[in-house]
């Protein structure tokens, strides 16, 4: 009989770059090759421990003297709709939700350009060509689906969600949408569909990537309820975070070996002899 071993990927860190959410700051990740036997156990695994996917590649904030982002996720089960929340909804009730395979199109990528420039225009992905889209898009080793909401009767893309579905919930990859409908609130509307969605499948939870204290651009999220930030090891109710002061953006993140040395991997099967 062959023990259980731990599936062991290689961990790597990024060299220090400009924040992009906080002046004066500088960011950099730990990030792990998504590739080779059992992916999909380490993309949930990881996932539920703060990490995020692009592409190939599993990434999570590894900052030297900052640990403002977290990852957040919303608790299906203790979420109840705002009012404001249900105009949204009923507001967007004309589009009509296509799930496909992960595959880049020409409309999306035009939906995607004019989101960019419209609202991202000095962002770090403000120059991707549609090949670089056409990769984001595709690129991805593990069961992922890409979201897209139309106006039925005119067949007009609306907004696109790349959305990965993991064991215990969906995870908003990277989410985009037509700019000059701000009255749609079609960001928002995104979120409260899948939460529709993981709803109907009976999964538990929706990751919308990083909350940034501190950072307005992420700021929606908190408007949502039932949202978790992973915090210390573990996913905390923001309630509980706000309360207690948690989420101060100056608490010094421990010693890369030490991160790595605390992340949980998944498990091999054991193979019996027959």
């Amino acid at each position: 009989m062959r023990h259980t071993l731990p599936i062991a990927p290689q961990f790597y860190v990024t060299a220090p770059q400009p924040c992009p959410y906080l002046e004066n700051r500088m960011e950099r990740k730990l990030f792990t090759a998504l590739q080779g036997d059992g992916v999909e156990q380490l993309n949930n695994s990881l996932s539920q421990q703060g990490f995020r996917r692009s592409q190939n590649v599993l990434y999570r904030p590894s900052c030297s003297d900052c640990s403002a982002c977290l990852s957040a996720r919303i608790d299906v089960s203790r979420f109840t709709a705002t009012r404001s929340q249900k105009r949204t909804l009923k507001r967007n009730s004309h589009l009509v939700r296509r799930a496909t395979s992960p595959w880049a199109t020409e409309d999306q990528y035009q939906l995607f350009r004019h989101y960019l420039d419209s609202r991202h225009s000095d962002g770090g992905m403000a120059d991707m060509d549609v090949f670089e889209y056409a990769a984001m898009i595709e690129e991805t080793p593990i069961r992922s689906r890409v979201v897209e909401y139309a106006v039925a009767e005119e067949n007009t893309l609306t907004a696109v969600s790349l959305t990965d579905v993991l064991e215990d919930g969906l995870s908003m990859v990277y989410s985009f949408y037509d700019p000059d409908q701000p009255q749609s609130s079609l960001g928002t509307y995104m979120i409260l569909d899948h939460i529709a969605i993981a709803r109907e499948a009976g999964l538990p939870y929706v990751y919308l990537g990083y909350w940034v204290k501190g950072s307005p651009k992420m700021g929606y999220k908190t408007k949502f309820s039932g949202l978790e930030l992973y915090h210390g090891g573990r996913w905390k109710p923001f309630e509980e975070l706000q309360t207690s002061g948690d989420t101060s953006p100056e608490t010094a993140c421990r010693t890369i070996s030490e991160q790595v040395a605390n992340i949980q991997l998944p498990q091999q099967p054991v193979h019996k002899p027959r």
